[in-house]
């Protein structure tokens, strides 16, 4: 076990009073790259080894499954193996399993194992499309109500409020919602939300389970505080009960899942719920360099109503590195192959490939970008795709070395006994120039490299130790780097970290969303750029392209979120020659200005309008009430909420401005390429006068 001296050792003095805060609540605002993992690691050794809890009476509790296999391998290191380190649903199900047959006398039901299913045969029952796409979306409202606390019956009200982007009508909706989980329980079946819903359930309505819940565990660690939502915060009560043994980390800056339920006001509101709470303030960034820090907060700090207390800010420790890179293409095949040679430079002086990220706001993004690297002949994988484990190299060779661990050779030296096992699955000296050869040579190759790190840190380990750490890394989805540049979304990045990132396509309409109409949507697409910023540990590069094909219109313009980042004097601070929108849409990018007085717009209304909120209107009354009734019909035929189709405050920006062409249209703040390809056509006869198709 690790000595006090030791476990304190390296820590900034926000870090050791964290570690070192007595039993009780504790609130850690970490911004991004302080050592949050490092800090509540040490906290819970510190504890146990000052004989203050014992490692099985601690529960810490994260949201990804990697997040507590790295927790777990860290708590192992420190000498406290045995806490319970698991993602919300896991702790849930393991409790379930234990209690459920002593409350309902029965054993707990099973997990749906196919939930999408399940939601076909809802849809189908009231009447609804079962395309893909559409049961996908579905789906996604009922566990956001659930999350939320809400049931069928309150779900048309609940989404009002928080004014979801209903795929349907919300009457139709909640019926979805019930057929569903009619047919889930009539199966005697739970899905994910369940596990929380009833482990809450029973620690409520069960006082003797309640009770030997918490003599079992009495002590709580929650990770991403910022991201519970009111189901687990409730699963949370439940656990804690009247005690206040808590400690809690998290960013209110890194709130990035609010269309999810997730909520930072427990976080924010923790000083208030425990007023004898130790606070403390991680603002030293360990990860990036001082240029990338102030981008970062330049960024976050244009925030509107940041919540007092939480406005980190942070200090760059590292040395000095690059300034960041900002590119404007004028179309996204161009902007990918100049990532792609960029890529191959920072290769060429020594970042590995794995040290690289190339970051988009939505998945859909990924397809040019995954072209370009394979034209260069570049390694990639794309996170979120096919689970490292999962692949058929990977569990061949864990089958071959778990048959190999008790030869004679087994306590040979460690990478060189795990390189021979491996070549007789097909692992080579070189690797194979491309392709899916290529893909499984690089798998392999990485377990290799496993065995180098952890013949570093544990210089007798032999095949036994190494075996024993893959299967505890493959039951918490915790896997070795593979050799390649990473593709994510930017939620998919939220908590990893490269030496070099490309934040790529940041245009109007992508980043914000083009969903993301109101001021609070608006805020948090801009917490979710800061968390691309601050992914980057040295190289960070930003680009943008104003057209989607070689050969289409120009119209594109630059995210909001970069308005000030981009320094005075480098060309991507001009305006493009070939940017056709040009006159559509004023060319200083600094900041958005009213169109009859020119001051600085700042809220979300002003900014679609393009003037101020006192200045003259000039909409076009009889225009607006014809779109008013062609929305209405547009409405009627989706079967969606008016709108879905358009906002009021969208149709009276178009009654005002009247755009004559595309390029106009699009440049109206809130109307992507998506809703130009629908209505488009449309909106502009309307504005001519003309009659619409439908």
């Amino acid at each position: 076990m690790a000595d006090q001296p030791r476990l304190l050792e390296g820590l900034d003095p926000e870090q050791r009073a964290a570690v070192t805060a007595p039993r009780g609540p504790v609130c850690v605002l970490a911004g991004a790259g302080t050592g949050k993992t490092r800090t509540i690691t040490h906290r819970i050794a510190y504890l146990v080894q000052r004989g203050l809890v014992v490692p099985q009476q601690v529960l810490a509790v994260t949201f990804t499954a990697r997040a507590a296999g790295e927790m777990r391998t860290r708590l192992r290191g420190l000498g406290a193996a045995g806490v319970q380190a698991q993602t919300f649903h896991a702790a849930a199900f393991r409790q379930l399993r234990y209690f459920w047959p002593r409350v309902h006398d029965t054993q707990v039901w099973p997990l749906v194992d196919n939930k999408f299913r399940l939601v076909v045969q809802a849809a189908n029952r009231v009447g609804l499309s079962t395309e893909k796409e559409s049961v996908r979306d579905l789906a996604s409202e009922i566990e956001w109500s659930k999350a939320g606390l809400v049931g069928p019956d309150g779900y048309a009200t609940a989404a009002a409020r928080a004014g979801r982007d209903v795929p349907v009508a919300p009457h139709q909706l909640a019926k979805v919602f019930a057929a569903y989980e009619q047919l889930k329980n009539e199966a005697r079946m739970l899905d994910f939300d369940d596990l929380l819903l009833h482990t809450a359930a029973i620690l409520e309505e069960h006082p003797d389970v309640a009770e030997e819940f918490r003599s079992r565990y009495r002590s709580f660690v929650v990770d991403e505080y910022q991201d519970v939502n009111p189901l687990q915060q409730r699963v949370l009560d439940g656990w804690l009960g009247p005690r206040d043994d808590l400690t809690v980390v998290g960013d209110a800056n890194q709130t990035i899942y609010s269309f999810a339920g997730a909520s930072p006001k427990w976080l924010v509101g923790f000083p208030k719920r425990f007023p004898e709470a130790t606070v403390v303030r991680l603002e030293r960034d360990y990860r990036s360099t001082p240029q990338v820090v102030s981008l970062a907060n330049s960024v976050i700090g244009a925030a509107r109503e940041r919540p007092a207390g939480t406005r980190l800010r942070l200090v760059g420790q590292r040395a000095d590195g690059p300034e960041p890179e900002f590119a404007e293409y004028d179309h996204e095949p161009a902007e990918a192959e100049a990532l792609a040679r960029r890529v191959a430079e920072l290769a060429g002086r020594g970042v590995a490939l794995s040290e690289i990220a190339i970051l988009f706001r939505v998945n859909a993004q990924s397809e040019v970008y995954e072209k370009a690297l394979s034209d260069a002949e570049i390694p990639y994988q794309v996170r979120g795709g096919e689970r490292f484990f999962a692949r058929n190299e990977v569990r061949q060779a864990m089958v071959a070395l778990r048959t190999a661990e008790n030869r004679s050779d087994a306590g040979a030296d460690l990478p060189a006994a795990v390189r021979s096992v491996l070549g007789e699955v097909g692992l080579t000296e070189e690797p194979p120039p491309g392709g899916s050869a290529r893909e499984r040579w690089e798998s392999l190759i990485s377990l290799v490299e496993l065995a180098e790190e952890l013949a570093s840190s544990v210089p007798d380990a032999g095949l036994p130790r190494y075996v024993a750490e893959l299967e505890a890394r493959a039951e918490s989805q915790h896997p070795p780097t593979v050799e390649g540049v990473t593709l994510a979304s930017l939620h998919a990045a939220k908590g990893l970290e490269w030496d070099a990132v490309f934040l790529a396509g940041l245009v109007e309409g992508t980043l914000p969303i083009q969903h993301a109409e109101d001021d609070a949507a608006i805020e948090e697409e801009r917490r979710l750029f800061y968390v691309g910023v601050t992914r980057a540990r040295e190289h960070l590069h930003l680009s943008w392209a104003l057209a989607r094909a070689a050969d289409g219109r120009r119209y594109r313009r630059p995210s909001r979120f970069q308005d000030g980042q981009v320094p005075d004097g480098h060309p991507a601070a001009l305006p493009a020659k070939t940017r056709s929108a040009a006159a559509a849409a004023p060319r200083n990018r600094s900041q958005p200005r009213c169109r009859s007085c020119t001051a600085v717009l700042v809220s979300t209304m002003d900014i679609k309008l393009g003037r101020c909120a006192d200045c003259p209107s000039d909409v076009d009354e009889t225009l607006l009430e014809r779109l008013r009734a062609w929305r209405g019909e547009r409405a009627r035929q989706l079967s969606v909420p008016a709108y879905v189709v358009f906002t009021d405050a969208t149709l009276t920006a178009i009654a005002e401005q009247r755009p004559p062409d595309e390029a106009a249209l699009v440049a109206i703040s809130g109307i992507g390429a998506t809703k130009v390809r629908k209505f488009g056509a449309d909106v502009l006869a309307l504005v001519q006068g003309e009659h619409t198709r439908s």
